[in-house]
C-alpha cells in the first residue's frame, strides 16, 4: 500500500483530534487542529497550497487542496453523513492537479473517526 506510515499516522493524528474536539464542529476547526497535531508529530503540512490549473494552455483557475502532508498525501477533513462518489471524484481530481497519487478523506462527523484512501 503507497504511503501506508504516512497515512496511518494521518489517520491517528485524526483519532486525537476527534477524541479531543469531539464530533459536530466545523470542518476548518477540524483542519486546524489536524494541523497542529501532525506538526507536533513531526510531519511537514502544507495548509490551503494553491495550484495552477491551466486548460489547453490557459490559466482557468487554482486548486487548493486542504492539506498536504509531507509533501505525499492530500489529506481533506469532511463532516458528513458519509462518502460518496463526489468526495472520491474531487480527490481523484486534486491528484491529477497536484501530480500526487494518495488522498485520505477524514470523516469527523461521528464519535468514531471513519477515512477513506484515494489513489490514482
Amino acid at each position: 500500500m503507497k504511503y501506508r506510515e504516512i497515512t496511518q499516522e494521518i489517520i491517528g493524528a485524526g483519532m486525537a483530534v476527534l477524541n479531543e474536539l469531539k464530533p459536530g464542529l466545523d470542518e476548518k476547526l477540524y483542519e486546524n487542529a489536524l494541523v497542529m497535531e501532525l506538526l507536533a508529530r513531526g510531519h511537514t503540512v502544507d495548509q490551503q497550497r494553491e495550484f495552477p490549473v491551466y486548460y489547453r494552455g490557459h490559466f482557468i483557475g487554482k486548486l487548493v487542496p486542504d492539506l498536504i502532508v509531507d509533501d505525499r498525501v492530500i489529506a481533506d477533513p469532511k463532516v458528513t453523513t458519509a462518502f460518496n462518489d463526489s468526495h472520491i471524484a474531487q480527490m481523484l481530481g486534486y491528484l491529477n492537479i497536484t501530480g500526487l497519487e494518495v488522498a485520505l478523506l477524514l470523516n469527523f462527523k461521528e464519535s468514531t473517526l471513519s477515512w477513506k484512501r484515494v489513489v490514482k
